[in-house]
């Protein structure tokens, strides 16, 4: 068994975070070009790529509860990748929120929760990148 050091996460546990959330960020970007702007709507914006978004986001919060012990608090100490992680802990926590809202919440309530989830789930994905090529160029 490999040592790693503190907050890096083993080769398994990285390739699977970052492929759920590879998943879950194109899911969602599909469905928001089908159904929203009508590109292949009968592809990317029908029921199976929302299932395929919604269970993945699910996987995808229980790769990032199994992160936090460690990755996040080391990042901290670090103050490595500090602004990048702080923004997507922020902006994950709004996701959820919003998602919730979408599902749950009252009707009046669904079209803002909409835009706001599409807008910051976009800005996510853009800020999960910068994320893990800015730690690859670090090494």
């Amino acid at each position: 068994m490999k040592n790693h050091s503190l907050g890096k996460m083993p080769t398994w546990q990285r390739l699977f975070t970052i492929s759920v959330f590879c998943i879950c960020s194109i899911s969602g970007i599909s469905f928001l070009l089908g159904h929203e702007f009508q590109i292949s709507r009968a592809t990317l914006g029908n029921r199976n790529i929302l299932i395929i978004h919604g269970v993945s986001a699910a996987i995808t919060l229980i790769a990032f509860g199994a992160i936090l012990p460690f990755h996040i608090k080391a990042g901290l100490k670090a103050k490595k990748n500090l602004i990048s992680g702080v923004f997507q802990l922020i902006l994950l926590l709004v996701l959820v929120i919003t998602a919730m809202l979408l599902y749950y919440g009252p009707e009046e309530l669904h079209e803002g929760s909409e835009l706001i989830h599409w807008i910051l789930g976009l800005t996510f994905f853009g800020i999960f990148i910068y994320h893990a090529i800015n730690r690859a160029l670090r090494k």
